[in-house]
């Protein structure tokens, strides 16, 4: 009970820290929306009028304390932009965002995962060094530069020209295939280095045990040994990569890959908030982030009781 206390009231403060930082950041270095929705020639009257709408006459306090008690009731105003609803415009692309970042994070851990348990295995062998060799060359790309060579190859005449190279046309699963492919195989090149180098650390520190060597010596088979021995007992870390990185990958990923591919998610309207200055947008963004990522830690907690009942 006590520790479940300590995790909750770490949680607040850093959803109360984030919240803070970045709304002081917006309100002090952030630009005014005033002159941009009054336009030109107003008058005093409506620059007063716009300004009481804006919260922009209320006190620093007053205004931090509508925008934490939004986040927790997700009224979260509307966008200075299009006078949209905050909450309806995530709602409106959170699906689309995941739909696009869920199959490559998917795969990218899988993936990883295989390729880690192979390199731990013939550790100082030559697949292992090869393993290592091409992850670390994956880590030295550019996510940017993994996105257009991708575009170019696959999307446009000077290529294969097999994808769309941009938009979301999503009618059916056969149109999905065709409009997830290159972002999905972006994503997978873009993180299947780094993961692959964890979990490979990850493994070869647990086949170095005891147990492990024991159950070499009694002639268990190397699928037994890696699947049923090393990743079992590795699930702790690999638990924690893979929770702690789908908000990064879900803001941050969608971000660059929906502004190349003209896809109308979550990334791309916080590309299109960043640009016009839409505070609301912004800060619902940051907020929900830093909610998400204690969400995560208590999921995170949850599943180390499953995977090992002797975590208490």
């Amino acid at each position: 009970m006590r520790r479940a206390l300590r995790k909750l009231f770490q949680g607040l403060a850093l959803v109360l820290g984030v919240t803070l930082i970045s709304f002081l950041l917006m309100v002090y270095f952030g630009p005014d929306q005033t002159f941009t929705l009054v336009g030109k020639n107003a008058s005093e009257q409506q620059i007063r009028e716009v300004r009481r709408q804006l919260g922009y006459d209320q006190p620093f306090v007053v205004r931090y304390a509508d925008y934490v008690g939004g986040l927790f009731t997700l009224d979260l105003g509307a966008s200075h932009s299009s006078g949209e609803p905050v909450r309806g415009i995530l709602g409106r692309t959170l699906p689309v965002t995941l739909a696009l970042v869920l199959p490559g994070f998917v795969l990218g851990n899988l993936i990883a995962i295989a390729l880690g348990l192979v390199a731990a295995w013939h550790r100082g062998g030559w697949l292992d060094r090869l393993i290592s060799g091409v992850s670390v060359a994956g880590m030295s790309l550019s996510f940017l530069i993994i996105v257009i060579a991708l575009q170019v190859l696959l999307c446009t005449p000077y290529g294969l020209n097999l994808f769309p190279a941009r938009g979301w046309n999503v009618t059916g699963p056969a149109s999905y295939v065709q409009y997830v492919t290159v972002p999905t195989l972006s994503l997978l090149l873009a993180t299947l280095g780094y993961n692959t180098r964890f979990f490979r650390a990850v493994f070869v520190e647990e086949s170095g045990r005891e147990h492990i060597r024991t159950a070499r010596a009694f002639g268990a088979s190397p699928a037994e040994i890696m699947v049923r021995h090393v990743l079992r007992n590795s699930l702790a870390p690999l638990i924690t990569r893979t929770l702690f990185s789908l908000p990064l990958i879900v803001v941050s990923g969608s971000l660059l890959l929906e502004t190349y591919f003209g896809v109308p998610g979550l990334g791309r309207v916080t590309f299109d908030a960043i640009t016009n200055g839409d505070q609301p947008v912004l800060q619902a963004v940051v907020g929900l982030t830093a909610v998400a990522f204690v969400v995560v830690q208590a999921v995170t907690d949850g599943l180390y009781r499953l995977a090992d009942p002797r975590v208490q």
